[in-house]
C-alpha cells in the first residue's frame, strides 16, 4: 500500500476497471490535496483506466492556519527564481535543501502507489503546481527509473547548478506558466526550461498570456495531451 506518511484524495476508474496508469497531483504551497484533485474529473475520460492520487504535503503550512507545505517557504522572494541557482544566496539553499528532504518521503509514496497497483515506472506521471512542481522536477529527475512524463504548472526547477550531475532519469517534461505570475515569475519557466535541456532532458514549454498564477483550460488541455501521448497503451 502507499506510504502512510501520505495521504490525500483520489478518483480512481469505476469498480471492476484495471488501473493501468497512474497519475499523482502535487499541490502548491499553503493548499492540500483537495486542491488538485480537482483536475482529475478533466482529465480521467481521455485516460481511461487511470487512477488519480492527490496527495497532501507532510507539512502544515508556516504562514496559515490551514493547508499544507512541501517545504519551508518563509523567507520567499520571487525574484530569487529570476536569476541562475549559481548566483543565489543561503534562502535559495534552504529552498533546495528543503526539497531534498521532502523528497524520500514523496518517492516511498510513488513506489507504494505502484507496488499497490502493479505498475512499473514507465505507467506513471507526475502533475505539479508551483511548490507541487519543484517536487515533481526534484524527485523525477533523480529516481532510478523513469517515469513516463512531468508536467509542471507555475514553478521553477530547484538547483545547485550542476542539475546534469545530479539527474538520474530523464522523463519528457511540459511546463505551463502563466505570463502575469507573480507568485512564481515566468522568467523561472525558461531558466527551468534551459537547465533541463542542457541536463539532456526533453522540455516544451508554454507561456499563457495574461494569466497570473494559476491553471487556465488552454493550459489544462496541454496537460492531458501531453498525458494521453505518454501514458498511451
Amino acid at each position: 500500500m502507499p506510504d502512510a506518511s501520505l495521504f490525500g484524495p483520489s478518483l480512481r476508474p469505476p469498480e471492476g476497471e484495471p488501473v493501468r496508469r497512474l497519475v499523482v497531483l502535487l499541490h502548491g504551497y499553503g493548499a492540500d490535496g483537495n486542491d488538485l484533485i480537482g483536475l482529475a474529473p478533466a482529465l480521467a475520460p481521455s485516460l481511461p483506466g487511470t487512477a488519480f492520487h492527490s496527495p497532501h504535503a507532510p507539512l502544515p503550512c508556516e504562514m496559515a492556519p490551514y493547508g499544507r507545505q512541501w517545504f519551508s517557504l518563509s523567507a520567499y522572494d520571487p525574484d530569487m527564481l529570476r536569476r541562475r541557482p549559481e548566483t543565489l544566496g543561503p534562502v535559495y539553499a534552504r529552498m533546495v535543501e528543503g526539497a531534498a528532504a521532502a523528497a524520500p518521503v514523496l518517492d516511498a509514496y510513488l513506489d507504494g502507489l505502484l507496488d499497490h497497483y502493479g505498475l512499473e515506472d514507465d505507467r506513471l506521471a507526475l502533475v505539479g503546481f508551483s511548490q507541487g512542481t519543484m517536487m515533481a522536477l526534484h524527485v523525477a529527475l533523480r529516481r532510478a527509473r523513469p517515469c513516463a512524463g512531468v508536467v509542471g504548472f507555475s514553478g521553477a526547477l530547484l538547483g545547485d547548478g550542476d542539475l546534469a550531475a545530479a539527474t538520474v532519469s530523464r522523463p519528457p517534461v511540459l511546463l505551463v506558466h502563466g505570463l502575469a505570475d507573480e507568485v512564481v515569475p515566468p522568467e523561472a519557466m525558461g531558466l527551468t526550461e534551459s537547465a533541463l535541456r542542457a541536463a539532456g532532458v526533453e522540455v516544451a514549454a508554454h507561456g499563457r498570456p495574461g494569466l497570473p498564477h494559476g491553471i487556465d483550460d488552454d493550459g489544462l488541455a496541454l496537460a492531458r495531451d501531453f498525458l494521453v501521448r505518454r501514458l498511451a497503451d
